[in-house]
């Protein structure tokens, strides 16, 4: 008994790549909830070394994640409409308003305590 057996490079391309879009929105959401969760509201400056307050929330609701479909990857982080540049000053320490701002990382330790999880997202992705 013979057989042939067909593959559609074309066809399995394109399956990746609708899956990839599908799975990017996933991880971007998820490490989106994981930064915003990082966020306490609190008057005071947090100890540096943590992650930043936000008095108002805005910080908070300002953290978006963005995904560019033609080079398949997600960018995450505060958005400059929501928060200004002050972000910036936080996550790698500087200077913003005459003020030196120690480090208080946000999104680096957002999206290394991701990583086991968004490697698990892949699984069963290619229908």
């Amino acid at each position: 008994m013979a057989s042939e057996v067909e593959f559609d490079a074309e066809g399995l391309a394109a399956r990746v790549a609708k899956a990839s879009v599908e799975v990017l929105k996933r991880m971007g959401a998820y490490v989106r909830t994981v930064a915003r969760r990082k966020v306490h509201a609190g008057d005071r400056p947090s100890t540096p070394g943590t992650p930043p307050h936000s008095r108002t929330g805005a910080l908070k609701r300002g953290i978006l994640f963005g995904l560019e479909r033609k080079e398949r990857s997600v960018v995450i982080g505060p958005s400059a409409q929501f928060v200004g540049s002050s972000a910036a000053a936080h996550e790698f320490g500087g200077k913003y308003c005459r003020e030196r701002y120690p480090k208080r990382p946000l999104m680096g330790p957002s999206l290394k305590e991701s990583v086991p999880h968004l490697a698990r997202m892949w699984q069963d992705a290619v229908k």
